[in-house]
């Protein structure tokens, strides 16, 4: 039988392209995440790692260990007001305020698009600002006041993959500094800080830092159930940080 060749492709099959090749470009999903105790938490991220001039829009892995971690460490966070530095997509804060009952949660980072992602992902979960305890403020780590982060009065700090880049680290050992002098209402603040170790030289170089600042770090026990996929072979870490006695 001889193939016919002269009918016009069909209008659908243009249009059912199109939808495709529109869905390639676009540089958004939505990805959900399952909690062991049923619901789940769904964001908008980015498909990059880099995205907008940001990698706030991702959530990394330090931020799934810290979830895990506060899924299996509940009592740690109930009845706190917590700060979290660096929220990015929103992923921890997000299982911190659905399973571990903090008494408030306050969202920070200083991007405009993370904030207004930030903003959306928590009204998509349920978390919009207003009916509950959850608030989301910009936060810049380099000129923050002390006024302000007394006024935040977080007596538990918490902070997912934000040693990364060696620029940073002095400012950012500059604000943990601050957080732990200034205190809160009912003494020193808990301050865990979680990041994956991609670069040696660039953690040990923070640990230093944070040694000649006065600060004292205790590493946390991790590796409790997994909840969610990501890449287990990276080396992720726990560490409290205190003032030092010396």
């Amino acid at each position: 039988m001889q193939e016919c060749v002269c009918l016009d492709p069909l209008d659908e099959l243009y249009e059912g392209m199109a939808e495709v090749l529109i869905d390639q470009e676009r540089p958004d999903c939505y990805k959900t995440y399952l909690l062991p105790a049923g619901g789940s938490v769904v964001l908008e991220e980015s498909v990059a790692l880099v995205s907008q001039g940001t990698t706030g829009l991702v959530t990394w892995e330090a931020a799934l260990y810290l979830a895990e971690w506060a899924l299996d460490n509940q009592e740690t966070f109930t009845s706190r007001s917590v700060l979290e530095l660096g929220s990015g997509a929103g992923l921890t804060g997000m299982v911190v305020c659905g399973a571990c009952s903090p008494s408030s949660y306050t969202f920070t980072d200083f991007h405009p698009n993370v904030l207004q992602r930030l903003r959306a992902n928590l009204e998509r979960n349920g978390l919009g600002e207003g009916g509950r305890v959850v608030s989301v403020e910009e936060l810049d780590w380099g000129s923050v006041s002390e006024e302000r982060l007394r006024e935040i009065t977080a007596d538990m700090v918490i902070a997912a993959d934000v040693v990364y880049d060696p620029t940073i680290i002095s400012g950012l050992v500059k604000l943990f500094s601050r957080i732990l002098r200034c205190g809160s209402p009912g003494g020193l603040p808990q301050v865990l800080i979680c990041s994956t170790v991609r670069n040696p030289d660039t953690y040990s170089g923070f640990k230093r830092q944070l040694e000649e600042a006065g600060l004292g770090y205790d590493v946390i026990s991790g590796g409790g159930r997994q909840v969610f996929l990501y890449n287990r072979a990276s080396s992720i870490e726990i560490i409290q940080l205190t003032l030092s006695t010396e």
